[in-house]
């Protein structure tokens, strides 16, 4: 168990080869709020919090059923552990066919399945709410598979450094496909960062006013550091603006919805039983604002996004 001043957690929190800091002014939850809140409830705290943890919004059993549906696609590859449900995400030991394994996965990201549970009515009645209008969905829409024991993390950044192209009224719904307790390493949000984001944003714009049009919506120009990341370093950032990462313990039928400004990062899956992390992100916006011509193909690995 790790255990600093009053937070104890099944595992210390890792990401890039750095441990969290379990202080309680460095690490702390995620606030959850009822899905049946109400669209001016919800608003409110996306304002104010940066995010807003929708618990229970989809059926369980229709999260539980998609993940397996995903799985068992992806089991060919020799990513699973044999004999068990594929809902459950057991991961086998030893190597898989990573390549294959990918190939599956941009198939099921352009398949009527996956369209239709990112489609679903329950989220486009709320981002038609949410947004004042009616909501357009993505068509670049990500999902991705972590196996525990890995060092993969997803490093800390802030969406919009990937949308400039259209309307910074972006909106992102995280979703986990299936139970993501904090051992499998699912989203941590940086307290308060929706406004350290603009800020970023506002000084990149500032800075880089003298590039091309190209060159300043690229998430990978020459005067982005870290390759488009705010930083690698998940403690570094807690301390360089006083602030916390706040985690959960997620279940399948959460989403979270949060700002194109909120920073956010990934920890390492380290699994206490072995389960496979499997989560898609979609963005919503309204259909009458300037929509980035970039997302509007299938999500590739390669297309530098």
């Amino acid at each position: 168990m790790s255990r600093s001043a009053g937070i104890v957690l099944p595992v210390a929190l890792t990401a890039n080869g750095k441990a969290l800091s379990t202080a309680p002014n460095r690490l702390g939850y995620l606030m959850p709020t009822d899905a049946c809140a109400g669209i001016e409830a919800i608003r409110e705290l996306f304002g104010r919090q940066g995010y807003v943890w929708l618990k229970g919004l989809l059926p369980r059993g229709d999260v539980i059923d998609f993940r397996g549906w995903v799985l068992s696609h992806l089991a060919e590859s020799g990513l699973l552990m044999p004999g068990h449900d594929p809902s459950l995400g057991i991961a086998a030991v030893g190597a898989f066919d990573r390549q294959l394994a990918d190939r599956r996965l941009m198939s099921l990201v352009r398949s009527t399945a996956y369209e239709g549970f990112c489609a679903q009515p329950l989220m486009a009645r709320l981002m038609d709410a949410f947004v004042g209008g009616v909501s357009y969905l993505h068509k670049r829409k990500i999902m991705r598979f972590t196996q525990p024991g890995t060092s993969v993390a997803t490093p800390a950044h802030y969406d919009l450094v990937y949308l400039r192209g259209g309307s910074s009224r972006v909106v992102t719904a995280w979703i986990p496909i299936g139970d993501i307790p904090v051992d499998m390493g699912g989203l941590v949000y940086l307290e308060g960062s929706h406004v350290v984001g603009a800020a970023m944003e506002a000084q990149f714009m500032k800075d880089n006013a003298g590039l091309s049009a190209g060159e300043r919506i690229s998430a990978f120009n020459r005067n982005m550091g870290e390759g488009g990341w705010v930083s690698k370093g998940l403690p570094d950032m807690a301390e360089r603006f006083d602030t916390r990462w706040l985690m959960a313990d997620y279940e399948a039928g959460d989403v979270v919805l949060h700002s194109p400004y909120m920073i956010h990062a990934s920890t390492t899956n380290q699994s206490l039983t072995g389960r496979i992390r499997l989560s898609t992100d979609i963005r919503y916006q309204n259909v009458d604002d300037e929509i980035d011509a970039r997302w509007g193909k299938h999500w590739s690995l390669d297309d530098m996004l």
